[in-house]
């Protein structure tokens, strides 16, 4: 496995926390899976709509609370944006991850990950969204060093450069 790289980042805004997406987004290859992790509220859909942008999608982002999935076209490769937060048993959802994440011509975002924790690989990208103000955050980036293109231009404990 993989050596796991950490970053730290300071998010002063959800502006600051869409940045920090768009960022990631523009490095997408295809074949990431990306789980973030935060309170309700937390910024996840948030970053998500950054790395969709990012990515070059103009995609209309929303929470997948409801649908469970979204699915966005960016220029090279498609995004699979996963909520499992209203689900106590992912059933077929399981089969539908497990071909997502073996797509090497998309990327996965997945929240409320913890249900479908058996079909995660090991080395995929967690950012953990924590709460350190009123409206910031500090992203907590853990990732396999294979990914380290993805964080170009993120730097620890700054908002992106």
């Amino acid at each position: 496995m993989d050596k796991i790289e950490v970053k730290s980042v300071i998010l002063n805004s959800p502006n600051d926390t869409e940045l920090l997406g768009a960022s990631i987004g523009r490095n997408l290859k295809g074949g990431e899976l990306f789980e973030l992790t935060s309170d309700l509220g937390g910024g996840k859909t948030t970053l998500t709509r950054g790395i969709v942008q990012g990515a070059g999608s103009h995609d209309h982002v929303s929470s997948p609370s409801f649908t469970i999935r979204n699915d966005y076209q960016a220029k090279d490769l498609s995004i699979a944006h996963f909520d499992f937060y209203r689900l106590s048993e992912p059933g077929i959802l399981r089969d539908m991850l497990g071909e997502a994440i073996t797509n090497q011509d998309m990327a996965v975002i997945i929240e409320w990950a913890q249900i479908v924790d058996d079909v995660l690989p090991t080395d995929h990208i967690k950012i953990e969204l924590m709460p350190v103000s009123d409206k910031g955050r500090k992203a907590k980036i853990s990732y396999p060093h294979r990914f380290e293109y993805l964080f170009k231009g993120v730097n620890d404990a700054n908002a992106v450069a």
